[in-house]
């Protein structure tokens, strides 16, 4: 049989943009699949952070693989600046965390050090520091800052040029798009598979399912599980204002159009569609607490979206046992393993599978007690 593209990614949000973009600049005739805005996008609500301190407690594995995309960011930030036409807005300044108590402090530092302790964990250097070293790198901290922490690997970008240009490159690089496009079924050949959608059926050699929350459904057909759950989380954002914060803080970003995103809050829900002010005003007074200035700005809009969380957070890369040449992509970190998605693991696809280091992201890794 011959299949019209060699791979058909489902799914247009930064995860699925990310792998289609890698496979298509390899010379791959790809084809994305998007069900478009009506879908539940976690694209819509990312906060944007190209982030590596405190992320793999409890899996090492994650802990190198963000801190490889993180190398790779400004590689890919010029590529796509290149292929697009226009900036990302991307910088690699370092970052913060910062808390309002010296027990939150304590508590910070306290994880920092058991993630360090892992085994296999390649080490990297996190600061943590006082209220007063804050303020003296922070000058607008306020004076509840208790402290924070800061990784000079850390950074930022700006979300929506992202998604832009990873799908202005995918096209220029002879990528086939469809939005509308809901899979409704996929059917497995001899040589290849058949993905049906409301404007007809498209054939590939393999298929990539990058489709977020609806990933256990498409996943079931081709012999994967996925066990992902939904997990609401809310984003305010202020006027523009004049900048007074360079560089990003995992909770407290100033844009590079000036206005200011706060968000840090997580909810066991399904629906994007609601906001609680309850949450909300928890944000801004810790917002306010850090940086007081923040009081004084108008909020111009704030909404929800639901991140993709796997049942231990960290992401899941595998290929069907029972169907060769299916694969699912899937993780939270959109924004910070774009880099690590186009650059690295679109390669491995392109180059014939995962690899055996991709072997701790697997999903079997949650059946693991019920095989022994």
């Amino acid at each position: 049989m011959q299949n019209d593209y060699d791979f058909a990614v489902v799914g247009g949000g930064l995860v699925g943009a990310a792998v289609a973009y890698g496979l298509g600049k390899r010379g791959l005739k790809v084809l994305m699949l998007d069900e478009g805005d009506v879908a539940k996008r976690a694209s819509r609500g990312n906060f944007a952070l190209v982030w590596v301190q405190s992320k793999g407690l409890g899996m090492p594995r994650y802990a190198t693989w963000t801190r490889a995309s993180s190398d790779h960011w400004p590689g890919f930030a010029a590529e796509l600046r290149e292929v697009a036409g226009f900036d990302l807005a991307y910088r690699r300044p370092g970052g913060f965390h910062l808390v309002l108590s010296q027990d939150e402090l304590e508590r910070r530092a306290a994880s920092i050090q058991r993630l360090h302790n892992q085994d296999e964990v390649e080490p990297y250097h996190i600061e943590v520091l006082d209220g007063d070293e804050i303020r003296r790198r922070l000058p607008e901290a306020g004076p509840e800052v208790a402290g924070g922490t800061y990784c000079a690997l850390d950074g930022d970008v700006n979300s929506l040029k992202l998604f832009r240009a990873m799908h202005a490159g995918f096209v220029r690089n002879g990528g086939s798009y469809r939005n509308g496009a809901l899979v409704d079924r996929i059917e497995a050949g001899d040589g290849g598979y058949r993905l049906v959608t409301p404007d007809g059926a498209h054939t590939a050699d393999r298929v990539v399912l990058a489709a977020g929350l609806d990933n256990p459904r498409l996943g079931a057909m081709v012999g994967l599980d996925v066990p992902v759950r939904p997990l609401r989380g809310q984003v305010i954002v202020t006027e523009k204002t004049a900048p007074f914060l360079d560089m990003p803080l995992s909770t407290i970003r100033q844009t590079d159009e000036g206005g200011v995103m706060i968000g840090d809050s997580q909810e066991e829900a399904d629906d994007h569609d609601v906001m609680r002010p309850g949450i909300n005003a928890v944000m801004a007074d810790r917002a306010v607490r850090m940086f007081p200035r923040l009081g004084r700005l108008n909020v111009v809009r704030t909404w929800s979206a639901l991140r993709v969380y796997s049942r231990d957070g960290f992401p899941i890369y595998e290929e069907s046992p029972s169907h060769p040449g299916a694969y699912v992509v899937t993780c939270h970190s959109g924004v910070t393993l774009a880099a690590a998605h186009s650059q690295i693991l679109a390669g491995k696809l392109a180059d014939g599978g995962l690899t055996s280091d991709f072997d701790d992201f697997s999903a079997r890794r949650f059946h693991v007690s019920a095989a022994s």
